[in-house]
């Protein structure tokens, strides 16, 4: 394992990056049932994209959380923009050309798709990246760094070794024995910020740092510690992250008409602050994203 020798690039998710959500699934291992939120407008990018996931071997479930492939052809068609929602996770993207290590975006994005192709990504488990690059997760927040930078790896003969099998078995295959060859020693403090996040991210009454601090019996400071050196984001952005997802999904059922009651449920006593933060994650604010969610039923 190398550790990382500055090489950031600034550009923020470039590539085909398409986190989570299932479209169609073809696994060959264990499905994936409840697609995490991630892809907005799902059933429009289904006509425009396929995307799987596949569960990784045993060795490497402590650090990985899930492979993705998606393969698209718009060759007849326009290009295409497609809306993401951010996640705690570092993603690696094997791409011809562009193969890189993407950090957590602290907000919604999007990426173009055109022409023809395809790409396997490695959605990393929140702080699973951190025993493979071996620096604070929080210096690759909002960026990129190279392959090479990390692994000592050339990315053109990871390309070819994973991009040029046919089927999604063979290439998740391809990319298994990569981090087999370069897995590092088991971590422990991953498992541990994986349960916490988890309980972050199930339970809706957990609205401050300080509800995570009680449940768990850690100090506050290191448990900041913990997430920034790991996770590469603060436990606040995280449980923010969280509790904004489910204001979607909650408008999504229409289990709420009232707004500032559900901003308040949810922790907030600033409107104001509830609806820029929900912009900056969903894309919209609650009010537009009640009216698309109307329009579209």
């Amino acid at each position: 394992m190398a550790h990382n020798r500055g090489l950031l690039n600034q550009q923020v998710h470039r590539p085909s990056i398409l986190i989570s959500g299932v479209i169609r699934i073809v696994l060959m291992q264990p499905i994936i049932h409840k697609p995490s939120m991630g892809i907005l407008n799902m059933k429009q990018g289904e006509q425009k994209f396929t995307l799987a996931r596949h569960v990784p071997s045993d060795h490497l479930r402590d650090v990985i959380k899930h492979f993705w492939i998606i393969r698209w052809d718009l060759t007849v068609q326009p290009p295409y923009e497609q809306g993401i929602v951010p996640n705690p996770c570092v993603n690696m993207v094997i791409e011809h050309g562009h193969t890189a290590i993407y950090g957590v975006a602290q907000n919604r994005y999007s990426h173009r798709l055109e022409g023809k192709g395809k790409v396997l990504g490695i959605k990393f488990r929140p702080g699973g990246f951190y025993p493979f690059a071996g620096l604070p997760i929080s210096q690759i927040t909002g960026r990129s760094m190279r392959l090479e930078d990390v692994f000592q790896a050339d990315p053109r003969l990871l390309e070819q070794a994973v991009l040029s099998k046919d089927e999604d078995e063979d290439m998740v295959a391809a990319a298994e024995a990569f981090f087999l060859e370069h897995l590092p020693a088991r971590d422990n403090n991953v498992a541990y910020l994986n349960r916490i996040i988890d309980r972050i991210q199930g339970d809706r009454h957990i609205t401050k740092v300080d509800h995570v601090c009680e449940q768990f019996e850690v100090n506050k400071r290191k448990l900041q510690r913990l997430f920034q050196q790991y996770v590469g984001v603060t436990p606040k952005w995280v449980i923010r992250l969280y509790r904004l997802h489910d204001a979607a999904e909650t408008i999504d059922y229409g289990a709420y008409q009232d707004l500032t009651r559900l901003s308040i449920d949810l922790g907030y006593y600033d409107q104001s602050h509830f609806i820029k933060d929900f912009k900056a994650i969903i894309g919209a604010t609650p009010e537009e994203y009640t009216k698309r969610v109307l329009h579209a039923t």
